[in-house]
């Protein structure tokens, strides 16, 4: 009997410095130089993008692809191909229904796991007939959180009504339907299961291996802890391992390793990086365990306030500053001093953003009191 010879381990390629993943991370997230591909491609390739509100999914693909415009995001979801889903980091995104029916079952153990702080509030609750109840309610009709909290009181009285909230959603696939989530448009959120709205059944879930690929497409060289950040699961050193065959493997300068695709864009650290305006809760700033390939060690912290999350700007690449919409302004608050060269860009970049999502509306731009 032959044996089959097995594929060496790829020897690790070397160093990266931050500027080095920077740019290599900027080229995946399509930062680099704007895209033409379509907005539905943009959101699968990116996996998906952060969407607590419903503007910064449009702020962050108007910073990536070009020739977009709102529509190009609002018609795919009035389509049902994007739909607005809690999946990554137990955190609500913007997914296509591919990703939408196959990444939350991937996601799905940690939506278990969330459900083991809430014991004490689900006393005396059959979780299989919360779930079968409530997939009956929103099928029937879709409904805000608050009426299938009210009408799953009346089954259990005694539980907590946040409890039953939270079970709801991490048992159930619970889309939020149209008009929500369209540019321009307001409704409350109301709610669905993924396999009501999209007319077809959940697909069974990929396997890790599967996902770790398309992790790094989109936002490597990363470790194996960068990318449970991410996703908000553990236990990925597996899926890692068995990919280590096809996979490239280089270290930071703290010497974690990190993993990569052969072929993935891998751009010389001195590539020109142009300025970008980033919406709240942007991936970028958020997936992976060390952020430094986008914050300096110095703004740690800064785009951040509580539980509240700031608009960002890039200069050269990484995290430079704030930026805010006044009633009659761009307001750009930069951390630190900007060359004269690097405000005309920001200037020129805040123009394209407001052309681009705000067309027909006169902002002026101006440079705040520089934050220390």
């Amino acid at each position: 009997m032959t044996k089959t010879k097995r594929s060496a381990t790829p020897p690790v390629a070397g160093v990266l410095g931050v500027r080095a993943l920077n740019r290599a991370t900027l080229a995946r997230q399509l930062l680099l130089r704007r895209s033409p591909m379509s907005a539905e491609a943009a959101v699968a390739h990116l996996v998906g993008l952060q969407a607590q509100n419903v503007k910064p999914p449009y702020y962050a693909l108007a910073a990536r692809l070009d020739g977009f415009t709102p529509e190009a995001l609002s018609r795919p979801m009035a389509d049902r191909a994007v739909v607005r889903i809690v999946t990554l980091r137990s955190t609500l995104h913007t997914h296509t229904a591919h990703d939408c029916l196959t990444l939350r079952p991937l996601v799905q153990p940690a939506r278990d796991r969330e459900l083991n702080g809430f014991r004490e509030g689900l006393a005396g609750v059959d979780p299989d007939r919360l779930a079968a109840l409530a997939r009956e309610l929103v099928e029937e009709e879709p409904r805000t959180m608050g009426q299938l909290r009210e009408a799953l009181l009346k089954e259990w009285p005694d539980a907590d009504p946040q409890a039953l909230s939270v079970a709801a959603r991490c048992r159930l696939p619970l889309v939020q339907t149209t008009p929500r989530g369209l540019w321009g448009r307001s409704g409350q959120v109301t709610l669905t299961t993924a396999e009501h709205w999209l007319g077809r059944p959940a697909e069974p879930a990929p396997a890790p291996d599967a996902t770790v690929l398309r992790y790094l497409a989109a936002f490597g060289p990363a470790s194996v802890k960068d990318m449970q950040t991410w996703a908000g699961l553990t236990r990925l050193r597996d899926a890692f391992e068995r990919l280590r065959p096809r996979l490239v493997t280089f270290r930071d300068e703290s010497g974690v390793e990190l993993f990569d695709l052969p072929d993935a864009p891998r751009p010389d650290p001195d590539t020109p990086a142009p300025p970008r305006f980033l919406p709240e809760f942007d991936n970028l700033l958020l997936s992976h365990a060390d952020r430094t390939r986008v914050v300096p060690p110095e703004f740690r912290g800064r785009a951040w306030q509580g539980n509240t999350a700031h608009r960002t700007l890039l200069v050269d690449g990484f995290l430079a500053g704030l930026w805010r919409l006044a009633e009659d302004a761009l307001v750009v608050e930069p951390f630190g001093r900007l060359t004269e060269s690097q405000r005309a860009e920001v200037t020129a970049e805040g123009e394209r953003m407001l052309r681009t999502l705000h067309p027909g509306t006169a902002y002026d731009i101006r440079f705040g009191t520089v934050r220390a």
